[in-house]
């Protein structure tokens, strides 16, 4: 991690632990949002307007909160009007790493070799990890937001005066409904498979374990009434970040994060309105199983030899 600007460590997965053991996550640092208007948004300062091709989007196709940023993107028709740059899914010894591998990008619009390096830029004595997803703005040469609810938020409203409505991911009738269930899928499942994964101990790890299944069940005696997505017929945030988990399950978290009471094909509901979500327009693109199970199984601590399974797929 970066400490006053300067790279201290090898690349560790645990961010930070509790006094029993249980990983925490990192509090994302730059919260500043587009809006049509350039006026400030929830966080943050104003000056950044919603124009076309002056926002940038850095992701790892590894990573489920990049890949509900890239999902927003599509569904949002943004391709034409923020560039995207996919990070190499192998985690090095100084993080996130442009080119190298497959399907991955070389740094072209700053010329950095590593993630931090974007970090360092904006700000030089920086404190924290380089996390993706980074959205970068051209104009003013720095990292607008690095938080991922933030930034499928602002793609849902900020350029509807350029593309159309579109899509409303987060309708006014069921915000409210959404934000409950966020919070509850995030706690429990999206962010929980990472807290049994990177336990440190038997207590934080049978903690975890039992919270991703119980919402799992929970997850699939929602949708046995027949309901197309969680809110019925209405595709919202909330379908987002619950396929950005469900996708990632069999082939990284079933095995590397020892959630294995059973996968997500053996749960037909959950597995059907996986693929359901899989085979909407553009979404596919947004997913690279190569690139997953390359980024899991590089974490060092979970996986000394580097030795990437052949199977399982979805």
């Amino acid at each position: 991690m970066l400490v006053n600007g300067v790279w201290q460590e090898n690349w560790q997965p645990v961010q930070n632990k509790d006094e029993k053991g249980r990983f925490i996550r990192q509090t994302s640092s730059f919260r500043h949002w587009i809006t049509p208007d350039g006026s400030p948004g929830i966080t943050g300062e104003g000056g950044f307007k919603a124009e076309a091709n002056r926002y940038h989007l850095y992701v790892a196709y590894i990573c489920p909160w990049a890949s509900r940023t890239l999902m927003a993107r599509v569904l949002k028709g943004l391709e034409d009007i923020i560039s995207v740059s996919v990070i190499n899914p192998k985690l090095m010894d100084q993080g996130w790493q442009f080119g190298g591998f497959k399907d991955s990008d070389h740094d072209d619009l700053n010329g950095a070799t590593y993630l931090h390096e974007l970090y360092t830029e904006v700000t030089p004595d920086f404190t924290g990890r380089a996390t993706v997803p980074v959205l970068w703005d051209k104009k003013t040469q720095t990292i607008l937001n690095n938080e991922s609810a933030d930034i499928v938020r602002m793609f849902n409203t900020a350029f509807v005066e350029i593309v159309g409505e579109g899509l409303d991911l987060v309708p006014r009738a069921l915000e409210g409904q959404i934000d409950v269930f966020n919070d509850y899928i995030y706690s429990n499942l999206n962010n929980g498979v990472y807290e049994a994964g990177f336990a440190s101990t038997q207590e934080a790890y049978e903690e975890a374990y039992e919270k991703v299944f119980t919402a799992l069940d929970s997850m699939e005696q929602k949708l046995a009434d027949g309901r197309k997505f969680l809110f019925g017929e209405a595709f919202t945030e909330s379908d987002i970040r619950l396929f950005a988990t469900l996708i990632r399950f069999d082939v990284a978290y079933y095995g590397l994060f020892k959630c294995n009471r059973n996968m997500i094909k053996e749960m037909p509901k959950l597995h059907a309105y996986m693929y359901r979500i899989l085979l909407m327009e553009g979404i596919e693109s947004t997913v690279n199983i190569e690139h997953i199970k390359a980024g899991y199984y590089s974490i060092k601590a979970l996986n000394p030899m580097g030795i990437v399974p052949v199977g399982p797929w979805f």
